[in-house]
């Protein structure tokens, strides 16, 4: 009877252990939900202040915030540093609000588009009517002439992908 005892207590321990180490391993192999929408993901990483201070500009925040889904490939502050002296400035004047949006919402694409879908897409129609170039050189995919450097950023009402260079529509 003892051993019968012991033997259940072992079979319980190691029942429980493991009931916790699923529910442990469960937590981590899950995507949380994202909670933030794609603007408040955007500021909330930091390296994204021109691109949040151009869809302020643009009149596009309350879009990017809507319901979506979008796909956005985001350009860093520095990807914007690349463009000629004083370009973002010009584009960040009200008179040039609507070029502004036009260049904005073509690295806007609808609906949720994660990486192991563009990498399988040649192109991609953004909200501004045009299409993105999709393109994989040496393993690195491109969008236009920008790299992908970041996928599959999730936010509530949609996805995230850093590219390294502003594209522009033709």
């Amino acid at each position: 009877m003892k051993g019968n005892l012991n033997r259940s207590v072992r079979f319980a321990s190691l029942a429980a252990a493991g009931l916790v180490l699923s529910l442990a391993i469960g937590a981590y192999a899950r995507p949380k939900a994202a909670s933030k929408d794609i603007v408040d993901t955007a500021v909330a990483a930091g390296s994204f202040k021109t691109l949040a201070a151009a869809l302020q500009a643009a009149g596009l925040v309350d879009t990017l915030k809507g319901k979506g889904p979008f796909t956005v490939f985001a350009p860093t502050d520095e990807a914007f540093a690349k463009l000629p002296a004083g370009t973002v400035e010009d584009l960040l004047k009200p008179e040039n609000k609507a070029k502004l949006a036009t260049i904005l919402t073509y690295h806007v694409v609808l609906g949720k588009v994660l990486a192991d879908q563009v990498t399988k897409m040649n192109s991609a129609k953004t909200i501004n009517g045009e299409s993105l170039a999709i393109s994989i050189n040496g393993g690195t995919v491109m969008v236009d002439n920008a790299k992908v450097v970041k996928t599959d950023i999730l936010c509530s009402n949609g996805v995230i992908h850093v590219i390294d260079s502003v594209v522009l529509p033709k």
